[in-house]
């Protein structure tokens, strides 16, 4: 059965879904997606279609080329689904973390080329933070918000450094970010809380906590020269999980990204609150698709990245 517009929210992942190969069926089978990957390789300079087709694997994991090749197939996929359904407009879009940038193309509040220029300074931003001022980020397993959050305050608290809630991805799977010494110190207070598994993982940045303010003020500046607008649909931002209507309002919550808590959870249930029973995610892989359906099991999730994938939106 196709997919309800007035029902539908399309979702976009963020850094963790990329992989060799993204992208590359579709392209061939797609002409409007194909030109996604032709412009982004005028606009970047280089052959980001073959790093993301052909790797290696090291160099489109590196953060600086990860989120310019998420984005791309994102915004490949989209193109490919609009082809098909010019005329269909979801009820919501958001996107995790990077994925955001891709949510706001959807949305019309952000060409694509300049939201290309945007993610490829932004992972400049966050490799040069993460140098200026190095940390770490934690996974952490069968755990509620409130005992992470309460952790966290006190490691920050006896490590005189800090460390904070980061993503809440879906119930039970949440992911801690910052200085090295306060992570080792949460690790030790969830584990003896009862966490089912708490360990780092292998990144040397403190993503979305205060270590990233050097990268968040360098992002600010190329905000600021961008030419957002207001959205033809609503966005559910990550910091605050609310909609954002207005050109405004993305710029808020884009400005406090890179140190805020990704607040996943709540902008599903957002968007279930909204009337969206079903969620389709447009880019690499079916990471969303999983948490989301550990949100809320009677949603209906759709993960779009191949020709074949796209037939359920229309049949």
């Amino acid at each position: 059965m196709p997919i309800d517009p007035r029902t539908t929210a399309f979702v976009f992942p963020g850094q963790g879904s990329q992989f060799v190969g993204m992208g590359k069926a579709l392209a061939h089978a797609d002409p409007q997606a194909a030109d996604v990957f032709a412009r982004a390789d005028y606009v970047l300079g280089f052959s980001l279609t073959t790093l993301c087709w052909e790797g290696p694997a090291e160099t489109l994991n590196d953060t600086i080329n990860t989120q310019p090749a998420l984005l791309v197939h994102s915004v490949a996929v989209l193109g490919a689904v609009q082809r098909r359904l010019p005329d269909f407009h979801p009820a919501l879009v958001a996107g995790h973390s990077m994925g955001e940038f891709s949510a706001l193309v959807a949305a019309g509040a952000l060409g694509f080329e300049d939201a290309l220029r945007l993610v490829l300074e932004r992972g400049r931003a966050m490799q040069a933070a993460g140098r200026q001022q190095p940390g770490g980020m934690a996974a952490i397993l069968g755990l509620e918000v409130e005992a992470v959050v309460a952790a966290c305050a006190q490691a920050t608290t006896e490590a005189g450094a800090v460390v904070q809630l980061a993503n809440d991805n879906c119930p039970g799977q949440l992911v801690i970010s910052g200085d090295s010494a306060a992570l080792d110190r949460a690790l030790e207070l969830l584990t003896a809380a009862g966490a089912k598994k708490a360990m780092r993982l292998a990144v040397s940045i403190g993503a979305h906590s205060p270590l990233m303010q050097p990268a968040q003020e360098r992002l600010n500046r190329a905000l600021a020269a961008a030419g957002l607008a207001d959205p033809r649909v609503p966005i559910v931002g990550n910091v605050g999980a609310g909609r954002l209507e207005t050109a405004d309002a993305i710029r808020r919550d884009l400005e406090a990204q890179l140190t805020s808590r990704v607040r996943w959870t709540e902008s599903i249930q957002a968007m279930r609150a909204a009337g969206v029973t079903t969620f389709a995610e447009l880019g690499a892989g079916n990471v969303l698709c999983g948490l989301i359906r550990r949100i809320d099991r009677t949603a209906v999730t759709l993960a779009v990245d191949s020709p074949e994938s796209l037939a359920p939106l229309t049949d």
